[in-house]
């Protein structure tokens, strides 16, 4: 048994929203690892086709009211709660009326990417580290899915590397192949900076695109988890396969057991 913390991030989860295999990963996995002793905390979008009054959502009122900035604006963030049926456990939803109240995930009604899911990505990844916070509740691991949660392990490296909660925190980044070919604006590279984040940084970012979220996820966390290599990141892979920080797992019988090993050798 392991009473380690781990904190789950992603862009859905079973039963509230499933568009892909994320979705049944991140219901099955901290369920597995709250079994065997770890502690867990799961938080995802509250993207609007999750229906709040079926899924007995509620606001977290001493942990909203925050605001998060995005370039020049400041937008309000709100927190919902809601348990998982027949489970011990319960996921947190980041929500916003602005980025989040939309009858979609990331596509408009044409089949169009949102132009703006670039400031949705980061309003989500700095409003899990601040509602982290507010909870005051350290995380050991966490364990990010997918490119929407990609700027978290950046952040937690720099803007908040001094912060007593997260100094002992290790990233986890796990590449779900779940791309787009949408590429962002000009701007995003000054949107996604924040205290002590240099230029530099962010050179896997100026593609503005989907390999760049997954690069620069990539490069600053502490493992990265490959199902199986996408050829568009051999590269980044080789390079993470020689620094020692790339695990390939496949989601058979054993991948809860093969989770359980990862995390402890991490944080050890």
């Amino acid at each position: 048994m392991s009473n380690l913390r781990i904190l789950y991030v992603a862009s859905e989860i079973n039963p509230f929203l499933q568009t892909s295999e994320v979705a049944d990963f991140v219901r099955k996995l901290p369920q597995a690892m709250q079994e065997k002793g770890m502690e867990i905390r799961i938080l995802v979008p509250r993207f609007g086709l999750i229906n709040e009054r079926k899924n007995r959502l509620h606001e977290v009122v001493r942990l909203s009211g925050i605001n998060i900035s995005v370039g020049d604006e400041e937008k309000p963030l709100v927190i919902k709660v809601a348990s998982i049926p027949n489970a011990k456990l319960q996921v947190y939803f980041i929500d916003n009326e602005d980025y989040f109240h939309r009858k979609s995930v990331f596509h408009d009604k044409e089949n169009k990417f949102y132009e703006d899911n670039d400031e949705r990505a980061i309003f989500f990844c700095k409003g899990v580290i601040e509602t982290v916070k507010k909870l005051g509740w350290a995380p050991d691991v966490v364990h990010c899915n997918d490119w929407m949660t990609s700027l978290i392990p950046l952040y937690l490296k720099t803007t908040y590397k001094n912060d007593p909660l997260f100094k002992e925190t290790k990233s986890v980044f796990n590449i779900h192949n779940n791309s787009f070919s949408h590429k962002f604006g000009g701007d995003l590279i000054e949107k996604v900076k924040m205290m002590d984040i240099e230029d530099s940084m962010l050179s896997n970012l100026e593609s503005a695109d989907y390999n760049g979220f997954i690069k620069l996820g990539m490069e600053f966390s502490d493992l990265v988890i490959s199902p199986e290599n996408d050829k568009s990141l051999d590269d980044l892979i080789k390079q993470a396969k020689e620094e020692k920080k790339l695990e390939v797992i496949e989601q058979d019988d054993n991948f809860s057991e093969s989770y359980y090993n990862l995390y402890n050798e991490l944080v050890g």
